[in-house]
């Protein structure tokens, strides 16, 4: 038998959408904008997974003159805690240099704490804007885990429970909260509490390239219907083949061995899953999205869908320019997108 080989690069797919910049993304970075001359401090989270696909540059131009800090999420998800994830987060905090950056899983105290710190040092060592405490806003793309850390900063700086609702799809948070105090005043330093907004994801107005676009897809930046869910499992299929991670698979649900036939493949999972329609025929859709959500939730393989390089900083920057920062280009973009949804359901329909 001859020995499996991975694709060498995924299949290009122009009818996958570029857009999923939203009425209540405009809206939303509208009123941050209009508030930050009563914000102290900018967090704006990235997802770790992709922390070059998921930076938003309109959160650069919108939201200019406040100090910012970078927190890339679900840390625990993008790495195993190795030498390579390591130097990956070093090269990552060498690119931002001097800003400060900080990695984080919410589950972690430690990671948690960390940022505490920073922002309760922020809040002693500046001004604040208002009387009650130096007021943070959370920034960041829909879904990247801005309200799973509002709720653990809340819960280690106060002790108390949630204030932001959570889910697994993008689109919880449609509207700016108030402010959520996640530190008490510090009678020595004479700083005030320090309170945190939470904010709805704000999505980059267009895409540049179909990779992208499933990378962001595939962590969960933008609803599941979004793009189909089969082309979603291929994708996460090719990744796992590249990272050799084809074991994860292979034992359950394709034991004839690795493969690049993502049919093949959901067949299997649909009929060890037990997700079958009419007629015991396998549910690939229900398939590829139970694979894809065991991906989010680590429990097939932890590992980084960016290239993360000295070079590939520099690409991103360069194609930073097409991602369009004003509103007017975001305006055009969500038309363009709306119609292009409506193709895509109107095929559906024909089909």
């Amino acid at each position: 038998m001859a020995a499996f080989v991975p694709r060498p690069s995924f299949p290009a797919l122009s009818a996958v959408p570029r857009s999923y910049f939203l009425g209540h993304h405009r809206a939303g970075l509208s009123k941050m904008k209009a508030m930050l001359s009563r914000i102290d401090l900018v967090i704006e989270c990235r997802d770790a997974r992709v922390p070059l696909t998921s930076r938003n540059p309109m959160f650069e131009e919108s939201l200019a003159g406040r100090q910012r800090l970078v927190v890339y999420t679900k840390r625990d998800l993008g790495g195993e805690g190795s030498e390579l994830d390591r130097r990956r987060e070093d090269l990552i905090r060498h690119q931002h240099h001097p800003s400060t950056v900080l990695f984080s899983d919410h589950k972690s105290k430690r990671d948690t704490k960390a940022i505490l710190a920073l922002a309760r040092a922020h809040a002693a060592s500046s001004p604040s804007t208002s009387l009650a405490g130096a007021r943070m806003l959370v920034v960041g793309m829909p879904n990247v885990g801005k309200s799973s850390l509002l709720n653990a900063l809340r819960h280690v700086g106060v002790g108390r429970g949630k204030a932001a609702h959570t889910g697994a799809q993008p689109g919880i948070t449609r509207k700016i909260g108030t402010g959520v105090k996640i530190a008490d005043p510090d009678e020595a330093s004479g700083a005030g509490g320090v309170y945190l907004l939470d904010t709805p994801g704000v999505f980059v107005p267009y895409v540049p390239n179909a990779e992208a676009m499933l990378k962001l897809a595939l962590v969960g930046c933008v609803k599941d219907t979004v793009v189909p869910p089969a082309t979603l499992a291929d994708y996460l299929l090719y990744r796992l083949n590249q990272h050799g991670l084809s074991a994860l698979y292979t034992r359950a649900y394709h034991p004839a061995g690795p493969t690049n036939d993502v049919a093949a493949l959901l067949a299997g999972i649909a009929q060890a899953t037990g997700r079958l329609g009419r007629g015991g025929a396998p549910d690939l859709d229900a398939a590829a999205l139970w694979l894809v959500q065991r991906w989010r939730q680590g429990q097939l393989g932890r590992f980084v869908l960016d290239d993360v390089s000295a070079g590939a900083w520099e690409r991103q920057s360069a194609r930073d320019g097409l991602l369009g920062g004003s509103l007017n280009q975001a305006k055009r973009a969500e038309r363009e997108g709306r119609r292009e949804r409506s193709r895509v359901r109107g095929r559906h329909i024909d089909g």
